[in-house]
């Protein structure tokens, strides 16, 4: 493994809904080599907001760019490189307030980051409950993830729904049809809190695709994790042969 960390950040209050889809919508998603990791036979997309704190790149704290919201659309894939299978995540969309990360992750990683104007908000309710949101502004609109989420956490169970959606510890992006790029990213499991009342409002045919538009609709579930620090490591590359 490469042990070049190339960002190291805090990933917090992740809210993750999933919605599932028709495998063959995400096929044409698929980088080289990988293949559809399914939950209980199901395909599932994420939309996740989370935020990023304490942000450093090649160990370096960009000013502007340390603490700032992300929104993604992402999906699940498993690659096996001969010896294990290695589960991942694939990422349609990548939402940002800044600018310059869209540079520098599109162009090292091939990622697929947009930035947009963003803002969070979390407010406490009664009963040991808390409101969080995510909002980006697109066409002039300002478009909406959310829940309402227990103050109580739990550590994740071994099996659960919980720990497939959150635990892809590989990151996969094509680079061309016989090219893949892997990276690893490695955080401590983390600890979730009961979600209801989940929140999606967007312009999904223009953000996300209109042949992705008909299933983001109704949520399969919902969750949220406080999050931790992570590491990101320096990608390579995938080829025919590689092992």
């Amino acid at each position: 493994m490469p042990k070049i960390k190339f960002l190291q950040a805090e990933w917090r209050d992740l809210l993750m809904i999933n919605y599932e889809v028709d495998p063959e919508v995400l096929k044409p998603y698929l980088p080289a080599y990988t293949e559809l990791d399914l939950w209980q036979g199901k395909a599932l997309v994420s939309m996740v907001g989370f935020m990023f704190l304490n942000t450093k790149v090649l160990g370096v704290k960009w000013p502007f760019h340390v603490n700032f919201e992300e929104v993604n659309l992402r999906f699940y894939v498993r690659y096996f490189n001969g010896k294990e299978w290695k589960r991942g995540a694939v990422f349609i969309s990548e939402i940002v307030p800044k600018l310059i990360i869209p540079l520098v992750a599109n162009n090292l990683y091939n990622e697929h980051y947009k930035a947009l104007p963003m803002r969070h908000s979390v407010k406490l309710l009664p009963n040991q409950q808390s409101e969080y949101l995510y909002e980006w502004k697109y066409n002039g609109w300002w478009n909406k993830l959310g829940a309402t989420v227990s103050d109580a956490y739990t550590p994740m169970q071994t099996g659960s729904a919980e720990q497939f959606i959150f635990e892809h510890y590989w990151g996969y992006n094509s680079i061309n049809a016989s090219t893949t790029l892997e990276y690893a990213v490695e955080h401590p499991s983390w600890e979730i809190a009961l979600v209801t009342n989940p929140v999606f409002e967007a312009e999904v045919g223009m953000l996300y695709g209109k042949t992705l538009e008909p299933y983001l609709k109704q949520p399969f579930s919902a969750f949220f994790a406080k999050g931790s620090a992570v590491a990101v490591r320096v990608a390579q590359k995938i080829r025919k042969g590689s092992d």
